[in-house]
């Protein structure tokens, strides 16, 4: 039986409404998570495309969040840093952060969709190598070294350079994470190589993780962070309704893309694209039979692929937090006084 330590909320701001009003909901929705006790929450970052996501600016729709949240921790999962200055990256964390309270949590990853570095001048194909790039200049920032011309970054890091995540698919991108001492970020789905097209998620992710935590440096504090899938409602019938018609619309997505056909059937598109879905007692035993949960330090669940509307969404955050997270050992930290955001 897995063990949710800590428990997060994940939006990549897909609700069927125009972007101010999916940037209210998504907000609604992160507040709904801290009033149930979630841990932590955590937006996405795409471009261009509403069909993949709706938040081009995280930093800045982060920056609204705090000023109406007082407790949650606030993830970018992730900022796409290949398509990033990483100077203004370390710049708008630490605003950030000091703004918030302290409750940054800095994902970062190499990217996103393909189509999406053209316009900023790049080939996708080079993104590995800037990213690294970029991420060391970052964490050199945050750290308070000293900089080209001798400047230093103001205001200062603070310690966001020790709450920097990476996300991967690979296992050579979880021995880089635990090298550098970061947290680890593992996807809701992912890729199935062609060899091995019937794998789980476990299957793929369970060697990320051995990777990273062979890498730890000595006395560091592993931080793994799995994202999942998930959809529930108080009935069953409810909760499959919806399945079905956003992942028959994610299929249909998957198709054009020349990608081969994931299912027919409900079931086998559940299982295709890695959901957690049904009502309370569903959810809590499908959950059970996932042995990453048992390594994860942190968990954050998001309703997408499935993608029902808001008052549903609210009401699976409510049964989450209230009866699935429980029956897997989750507990909430008792409430402590809010945070002050700082104001000079």
């Amino acid at each position: 039986m897995s063990k949710i330590k800590r428990l997060g909320f994940f939006s990549r701001l897909l609700d069927d409404a125009p972007p101010s009003e999916r940037y209210r909901l998504a907000t609604e929705q992160i507040q709904t998570a801290e009033r149930h006790g979630f841990d932590s929450a955590w937006v996405a970052q795409h471009h261009f495309s509403h069909d993949e996501g709706g938040l081009p600016s995280p930093f800045v729709f982060l920056t609204h969040v705090a000023a109406h949240t007082s407790r949650i921790r606030l993830g970018t999962g992730i900022i796409t840093l290949p398509l990033e200055a990483p100077i203004r990256v370390a710049e708008d964390a630490a605003v950030l952060d000091l703004l918030s309270g302290g409750r940054l949590e800095l994902g970062v990853g190499s990217g996103g969709t393909p189509s999406s570095f053209a316009p900023f001048g790049l080939d996708s194909a080079q993104r590995g190598p800037v990213h690294g790039a970029n991420l060391t200049l970052l964490r050199k920032a945050l750290a308070g070294e000293a900089l080209e011309g001798g400047n230093q970054l103001y205001p200062g890091g603070g310690s966001l350079a020790g709450r920097i995540w990476q996300a991967t698919f690979s296992v050579e991108g979880g021995q880089r994470a635990g090298t550098a001492g970061d947290g680890l970020m593992l996807s809701r789905t992912q890729p199935r190589p062609k060899d091995n097209p019937d794998a789980s998620l476990a299957e793929l992710q369970q060697p990320i993780i051995d990777a990273y935590l062979a890498a730890l440096p000595p006395g560091a504090e592993p931080r793994i962070l799995a994202s999942r899938t998930l959809f529930v409602a108080d009935e069953q019938a409810t909760a499959l309704e919806w399945a079905d018609i956003g992942l028959r619309r994610i299929a249909e997505r998957f198709v054009a893309s020349g990608h081969a056909q994931p299912g027919q059937t409900l079931p086998e598109l559940i299982r295709a694209f890695d959901t957690h879905v049904g009502n309370t007692a569903e959810v809590i035993d499908s959950l059970a039979q996932d042995p990453v949960l048992d390594r994860a330090t942190d968990i954050s669940f998001q309703v997408h692929s499935v993608d029902p509307p808001h008052p549903l969404i609210l009401r699976s955050l409510e049964l989450t937090a209230e009866v699935v997270a429980p029956a897997l050992g989750w507990r909430a930290e008792p409430q402590a006084a809010p945070r002050i955001a700082i104001a000079r």
